[in-house]
């Protein structure tokens, strides 16, 4: 072990008694008696000059101090100083546009519901679905249900059969079945030189 003496490990430092840091708040903010209260600065020239041996992080605790009391009530933070709350004042106003108050609704009134939320409204779930989702399926009851009765895509017109549709499309255009895409252009041939 080491000893107390040892000068690679100094002994902490000693501070002597300390008040709390809300009362060396109140105490600087009191001693600088301006209208508006005291600005952070001046509430640290204000402790450093009163108590002289401060704490290494003392810049980070009385900001940590004044935010608490500034959201505790205990302060009234405004145009970047910290006053004393004043008990006669009345609440400062945020900013924006107030609220507008709410009538209450006369006895024997019906109840009105809240207008609907945004948006599409979610898809009822069916509780037999949900149960049939968890147990074990075997193989050949997914092939089952995942083919329907219905082919997929546009159902043919009304009237004729698809194999009359197609007959008729390819003997319109000449007997040979047309290819995919666009045709392609016809050049115009040139005529030779008359008398050549």
């Amino acid at each position: 072990m080491a000893s107390s003496e040892d000068p690679t490990n100094p002994p902490p430092p000693v501070f002597p008694s300390l008040p709390q840091y809300p009362e060396m708040i109140y105490a600087a903010i009191d001693a600088v008696d301006e209208k508006n209260g005291a600005s952070k600065t001046a509430i640290a020239k204000h402790i450093e000059a009163t108590y002289g041996n401060l704490p290494a992080a003392h810049s980070t605790l009385l900001s940590h101090h004044l935010n608490k009391m500034k959201q505790g009530g205990q302060l009234v933070f405004y145009k970047n100083n910290y006053a004393r709350p004043d008990p006669n004042a009345p609440p400062r106003r945020g900013r924006g546009r107030p609220p507008k108050p709410k009538d209450p609704a006369p006895p024997g009134a019906a109840v009105v519901s809240p207008p609907r939320p945004r948006g599409r409204p979610p898809k009822a779930r069916d509780p037999l679905a949900a149960a049939a989702a968890a147990a074990p399926v075997s193989p050949a009851k997914v092939v089952k249900a995942s083919v329907s009765g219905r082919k997929r895509g546009r159902p043919p017109k009304a009237g004729k059969s698809t194999a009359e549709v197609k007959a008729t499309t390819t003997a319109a255009a000449g007997g040979a079945p047309r290819g995919r895409g666009r045709p392609p252009k016809v050049k115009p041939q040139v005529a030779a030189p008359v008398g050549a």
